[in-house]
């Protein structure tokens, strides 16, 4: 086993406890007039990739670190908005997380999508009401309100980056006992995101993402490699974009990875992506106690 994997391995080993889980909509999800989703259901295929489908209950599963330090971290897996890549770009996401002491926050958010011409409507309904869920209970689980970030993985970067830019904009009536005013994320950390830019002109950020003196800091992750609607220039335009307004930003670029690698030990310095995240929380303050 190699070094790397064996330490990280003990380090996961070591979180027993089972994650909180919690309803975002108590009283069932906002949909739009004749959806109809099948039941909610996991599909196993032979690449080891386990993949969860016809969400219609989202939820939030709380990871609690051994020795918290008040961060917290939302975690939106991948999938296309049509399943969620619930290991590899989740689970195993947050129990590393808890190994730097941040409070994991798994998004189980609804696929597949609905609306394909505004395929993140529903998921980012579901982000905002995770923001404002865990802003209203932040002392109950032992979290800092001003400290909490979310993370997410191609379909999930996109969602990530839409909550940072748009976490205002509700297209949802509110309850102000689990929504919030504003629900920024405190910073963000889109990997490989999707959906940045077209298929026609990888080179142009698609006119929704737009960056304001309000986004939060963020820290990009990508494979030059990646093509497409995945390709690594949405990335770097979006660092771009941060770096006019002089807004903290990092970001990491490697030659090679390809798209969806999340925590795979592919044995490439992709692997290491998580490792250079954690380096850039503890600079940006978020792992002091």
């Amino acid at each position: 086993m190699k070094p790397l994997l064996f330490l990280l391995t003990l380090a996961f080993g070591a979180h027993a406890a089972e994650p909180i889980t919690i309803k975002l909509w108590p009283q069932g999800a906002p949909e739009l007039p004749g959806v109809k989703i099948g039941p909610e259901e996991v599909i196993q295929k032979n690449d080891g990739i386990k993949r969860v489908t016809n969400v219609t209950d989202p939820t939030l599963a709380i990871y609690k670190p051994a020795n918290a330090n008040g961060t917290s971290v939302i975690v939106c897996p991948g999938g296309g908005y049509s399943i969620l890549a619930i290991e590899h770009e989740g689970t195993q996401v947050c129990e590393y997380l808890n190994t730097l002491g941040v409070t994991a926050v798994l998004l189980k958010y609804r696929v597949p999508r609905r609306d394909p011409m505004n395929p993140s409507r529903e998921p980012l309904q579901d982000a905002q009401r995770a923001m404002g869920i865990l802003r209203h209970r932040a002392a109950e689980f032992g979290l800092k309100a001003d400290r909490i970030g979310i993370l997410g993985f191609s379909a999930g970067g996109h969602l990530t980056v839409m909550t940072s830019l748009h976490a205002n904009d509700r297209t949802y009536p509110q309850d102000p006992a689990l929504d919030v005013p504003d629900a920024t994320p405190n910073f963000s950390i889109p990997v490989y995101p999707a959906y940045l830019v077209s298929k026609e002109d990888t080179f142009t950020l698609l006119p929704e993402i737009k960056v304001t003196e309000k986004s939060p800091p963020t820290c990009l992750v990508h494979a030059h490699d990646d093509k497409g609607v995945t390709s690594s220039s949405s990335s770097a335009l979006l660092y771009l974009e941060y770096k006019k307004l002089n807004l903290p930003a990092e970001l990491h670029i490697y030659a090679k990875g390809g798209h969806g690698f999340g925590m795979k030990q592919s044995g490439l310095p992709t692997a290491t992506w998580s490792i250079r995240v954690g380096e850039w929380m503890k600079a940006m303050g978020w792992l002091e106690p």
